[in-house]
């Protein structure tokens, strides 16, 4: 791995959009793609250097766009199984992946991911 490959940050958008009570599951949609903007606005606090951010949206959130900033991938089936199959396809880069879901931690930190917890992102 290169010193000039960034950070790829995977966000399970569902879990870390659903940590707080604030609504959310009425419109989930619109949830995500606030959690778009704030990962495109403000990056992921703590990791000044170059990332890549990923966010992965499943269910009735399917469908949010990508914008500058925030690759927004849609997964056909599970999520946790979608950001497990992104984790090991990035085998030998950095990769952190920001969800509360132990047994997606579980998975993903064998495959040699780093992981944190939803307030990593959350104001």
């Amino acid at each position: 791995m290169t010193a000039d490959v960034p950070l790829l940050v995977i966000v399970d958008a569902a879990n870390v959009v659903g940590s707080v009570p604030d609504g959310w599951w009425r419109d989930r949609r619109g949830a995500a793609e606030r959690l778009r903007d704030r990962l495109a606005a403000d990056g992921v606090p703590g990791h000044a250097g170059p990332v890549e951010i990923v966010l992965v949206v499943e269910g009735a959130a399917r469908g949010v766009a990508s914008v500058p900033g925030v690759l927004v991938e849609s997964a056909a089936g599970s999520g946790d199984d979608h950001m497990v199959g992104l984790v090991a396809r990035a085998a030998g880069r950095s990769c952190l992946v920001v969800t509360a879901d132990r047994e997606l931690r579980r998975r993903v930190t064998e495959l040699g991911a780093d992981v944190a917890g939803p307030r990593t992102v959350r104001p």
